[in-house]
């Protein structure tokens, strides 16, 4: 009797301790995530000037309990429609986040898309224009190499370019907010080639417009 207890305990803590580390994990990106979107607080979604323009472009706002439903069938549709690109999709709280890594999406230095990314951005459209009751912040970052402000008119361009895609291709102006972090919000050590290359990227931040 007492071997089966221990035995039992043994299992409680290993998968105690497994919850744990995974909690850890999802924390460590979710402080990650949201320091991106905190650096450009005051331009994020959800203030009046925004929410009085979705409505000024006929967009309806939701009921706080849709939020739920109304994020989780986009995210599974978002990670279809973006499944072999190299794009992420993860959900932080009440938030989407996606990001497009810049090897896939730019050139080396380059802000113009490259031609094989333009299928999945038009999946990505039609996505949005679908659940168009939300806003979406288009947020461009760069890795630490060479000069820093030339890395954030980099980072802004990146970002322009794909909402202006995304605009071409439907997305109401009056949802998306543009901006770069430059180098200042990095995901990985800038001291490795592949930290450097998950720090090239653009993050779509796609946040409920709700009635509240």
């Amino acid at each position: 009797m007492i071997r089966k207890t221990l035995v039992a305990l043994t299992c409680c803590t290993a998968l105690v301790g497994c919850e744990t580390a995974a909690n850890n994990q999802r924390a460590i990106l979710g402080g990650a995530l949201g320091a991106a979107a905190g650096a450009a607080l005051g331009t994020l979604a959800g203030g009046n000037d925004r929410r009085n323009a979705l409505i000024g472009a006929g967009i309806g706002l939701l009921a706080g309990a849709a939020v739920g439903a109304y994020l989780d069938e986009q995210q599974r549709e978002l990670e279809a429609g973006l499944a072999g690109t190299g794009a992420d999709i993860q959900r932080v709280g009440d938030q989407l986040y996606v990001t497009l890594p810049a090897g896939v999406t730019f050139d080396t230095d380059s802000a113009t898309i490259k031609p094989q990314f333009y299928g999945p951005l038009d999946r990505v459209a039609g996505i949005l224009n679908q659940y168009p009751s939300s806003y979406i912040d288009v947020v461009g970052h760069t890795d630490s190499r060479g000069d820093t402000a030339y890395n954030q008119t980099l980072s802004e361009r990146r970002a322009q370019a794909v909402s202006s895609y995304l605009t071409s291709r439907g997305v109401s102006p009056a949802r998306l907010a543009t901006y770069g972090l430059g180098e200042t919000q990095p995901i990985a050590d800038n001291n490795t080639a592949s930290g450097r290359q998950a720090n090239r990227r653009v993050n779509l931040i796609i946040t409920p417009a709700t009635q509240g």
